[in-house]
């Protein structure tokens, strides 16, 4: 084990720059840097995320109490939102149990922001401002889900059956687990394995108007095939999944009902139950403004200005050495 940072010095000045670059965007458009929360009494009941749980003894809780670091700011930042903080934007520690790997750290940096009064489309604009600043990008490519499958796969993601998901998988030297328990983990291995490993090297592509059941904190509408979608994008920059933006969800039933959706499903998969933020909701019901908001790796981010594989390249300590 050695006590050294894996970063270079060179790459930790780069991230310094970076995070600088970051805070000038938003100050000059006048968004104002907040600061939640890492630990909270709630937890992400995302089927796909597990929470890192902490126990409180103290002022508050003299029976003692459970937090959970936070998978994301982003419940606390749409408390601020309905409290009528106006944009927003945050650069903080989030933290993911079990990821790790050359593009995860269990801890990691992520820069979110909320816009009210955007668009989908008009946050997508401003990601793009921001990545011509910092990776000197000149144009992107915006794909909805439908098409990106159908130009890759040539499949219909909304009309999939396993069936033709495993055969496309089989075809491509892939072998799926015996086990896949539902249409969404099928899309997801074929967009991980087949189709992400060649998005954004000609220029960054925005993906969006992904299945309603891939967006929990999305709202809903529908395209020009009268199909639902949500209003959802993921950006990929050389292979790498860099942002991932909504059009927030407002409405405190719907939400309460996907939560409870969330639960049953990890429940199905033995993996842990998950306290609901109330906090959150009873936002939602004091009224949320139409707004679209974005999460950033901002650990990516460095990755691809550095051109390293690894983001052991630009932390200082990761989890082994932390």
């Amino acid at each position: 084990m050695s006590w050294r940072p894996t970063a270079s010095l060179e790459n930790l000045k780069l991230r310094a720059r970076i995070l600088s670059q970051i805070r000038a965007f938003f100050f000059a458009r006048e968004v104002l840097e907040v600061e939640t929360p890492l630990l909270s009494a709630a937890a992400s009941t995302d089927p796909y995320l597990d929470s890192f749980k902490s126990h409180y003894l103290g002022p508050h809780a003299p029976q003692g109490r459970d937090y959970y670091l936070q998978t994301s700011p982003e419940f606390a930042m749409k408390r601020l939102l309905a409290a009528d903080s106006g944009s927003i934007f945050q650069i903080c520690k989030a933290f993911r149990n079990g990821e790790c790997g050359n593009q995860h750290n269990p801890e990691f940096t992520m820069l979110e922001w909320y816009r009210p009064g955007y668009t989908l489309h008009d946050l997508m604009n401003e990601v793009e401002n921001l990545l011509s600043e910092i990776l000197a990008v000149d144009s992107t490519e915006r794909l909805t889900y439908r098409q990106l499958f159908l130009n890759y796969v040539g499949l219909d993601p909304f009309q999939l059956t396993a069936e033709q998901a495993r055969h496309c998988l089989n075809k491509h030297g892939v072998t799926p687990p015996e086990q896949v328990s539902n249409i969404d983990d099928w899309l997801s291995l074929i967009l991980t394995h087949l189709i992400e490993p060649k998005l954004g090297f000609a220029r960054p592509v925005f993906v969006y108007d992904f299945p309603v059941s891939q967006a929990m904190l999305a709202r809903v509408r529908r395209d020009e095939q009268e199909l639902p979608v949500a209003e959802r994008f993921e950006l990929y920059v050389r292979g790498v999944e860099l942002a991932n933006g909504f059009f927030e969800l407002a409405d405190a039933a719907e939400q309460r009902r996907r939560f409870a959706e969330n639960l049953r499903r990890r429940a199905e998969q033995n993996s842990p139950q998950t306290p609901v933020d109330e906090n959150f909701l009873a936002a939602l019901e004091s009224g949320l403004p139409d707004c679209s908001g974005v999460a950033m790796g901002v650990d990516r981010l460095v990755m691809l200005v550095a051109k390293v594989t690894s983001i052991r390249d630009v932390l200082s300590f990761p989890v082994d050495r932390a």
